[in-house]
């Protein structure tokens, strides 16, 4: 032990750089197994502002999906995988003596799976209408204006109202419970900008929508942005087709597929690079070493002539190899974290979480690097001849 110390601090210059390298070396191997452990999640929360990538759809033979198995659903997805999930109902209305299409949801799912809309104004509350932008310019209206919208609904079963939140109607069983085909007054909210087709409707509160329509608790259909990839989600989407029967679960193949594409490309860029680095610590320790193996020539030859074994050369070698890729595994996986919360936050807007099995692994690789660039040098050291290297040769 005490040969190993000193043969390292006698070459500080030489040893100091080689640290250095490996230092670095392993910074960037350390941030980029971090990005590579979590540049799925931080990718496939960037990929939810593009919409949902699940719907759920009424089974054939069914019309709409009731909440009951909107919930019973949404129960194959991890808890934590769902960034939303918006129910929407769609129908033809009034508003201001003019016909337009409706579509009723609750608006904190929508905010949640449709970032991208840019809305001109407030997300609406209950008493509150969100225009599309199209349908803003139509009806010449504008936010913190009013329009008079009229639903069309029928009761399912005479005398009792299906609104959410609806109880038994006790009245004339002919008469149509209480909202449904009543004119009322909202106040405008804000205006919707997509570039799709949604900027056509006007969306309405699924709270008030389902009084104007008088059969509340359904939904034509649920966006669902789901953070999972494309294998996840077919697996649940199997899953809910046999275990609810109302519900067909589908893909948004458009969205799955661009994201499972850019998450490959770009992790197997990542995958590259580490590569490349664990190549260029090995180089860097592999000529650091042949230097010192050629430094020590003369000595080497001195120690075989006096009786040194092969493997006690090539442990101390070896030892001094790990000695620099254990220290520079420990100041680079500081670093390392560092540099990816660097990009973690730069690049994709969001924090890189720290998982403690990294470090180990970052050191447990530099150690391996450096010990399998210390192989060539420790062969040239045992395979020095003590009788031509004390002629001089």
């Amino acid at each position: 032990m005490m040969m190993l110390v000193r043969s390292l601090l006698r070459r500080k210059s030489r040893m100091a750089a080689a640290l250095l390298a490996i230092t670095l070396g392993s910074a960037i191997l350390s941030g980029l197994l971090a990005l590579y452990y979590d540049i799925p999640r931080q990718m496939g929360r960037e990929f939810r502002s593009y919409g949902a990538n699940f719907l759920l759809l009424p089974a054939e033979g069914t019309s709409a999906v009731s909440t009951e198995d909107i919930r019973r659903a949404l129960e194959y997805f991890p808890r934590e995988s769902v960034v939303g999930a918006a129910p929407y109902r769609y129908a033809s209305i009034t508003i201001n003596e003019q016909p337009f299409m409706a579509a009723g949801t609750d608006m904190e799912e929508a905010r949640k799976t449709s970032p991208y809309w840019f809305i001109r104004g407030e997300w609406p509350v209950p008493g509150e209408v969100l225009a599309g932008a199209e349908a803003a310019a139509l009806l010449g209206i504008v936010p913190g204006g009013a329009v008079a919208v009229r639903g069309s609904g029928v009761s399912t079963t005479a005398g009792v109202s299906t609104a959410a939140g609806g109880s038994a109607d006790t009245g004339d069983p002919g008469e149509p419970p209480s909202g449904i085909g009543e004119g009322r007054e909202f106040r405008v909210a804000g205006v919707m900008q997509s570039g799709g087709v949604e900027e056509a409707f006007v969306f309405i509160p699924m709270e008030d929508f389902d009084v104007m329509m008088g059969d509340g608790g359904r939904a034509d259909m649920v966006e669902c942005s789901i953070s999972l990839d494309e294998g996840a989600l077919e697996a649940a989407a199997a899953k809910i087709r046999l275990n609810v029967p109302g519900v067909e679960g589908r893909l948004v193949r458009r969205i799955t597929r661009s994201e499972g594409a850019v998450l490959t490309k770009l992790s197997s860029l990542i995958l590259l690079v580490t590569i490349v680095v664990l190549g260029l610590i090995m180089i860097c320790v592999a000529s650091t070493m042949m230097a010192v193996v050629t430094e020590r020539r003369k000595e080497i030859g001195l120690r075989k002539a006096l009786g040194a074994a092969d493997k006690n050369l090539a442990a101390e070698f070896l030892g001094e190899g790990l000695c620099l890729g254990a220290a520079g595994g420990l100041l680079g996986s500081a670093a390392g974290f560092a540099f990816a919360q660097f990009i973690g936050v730069n690049v994709f807007g969001r924090t890189v979480d720290f998982a403690l099995f990294l470090p180990p692994l970052s050191l447990l690789a530099s150690m391996l690097i450096t010990a399998a660039g210390c192989l060539v040098p420790v062969r040239s050291a045992v395979g020095v001849d003590p009788a031509l290297v004390l002629r001089g040769e």
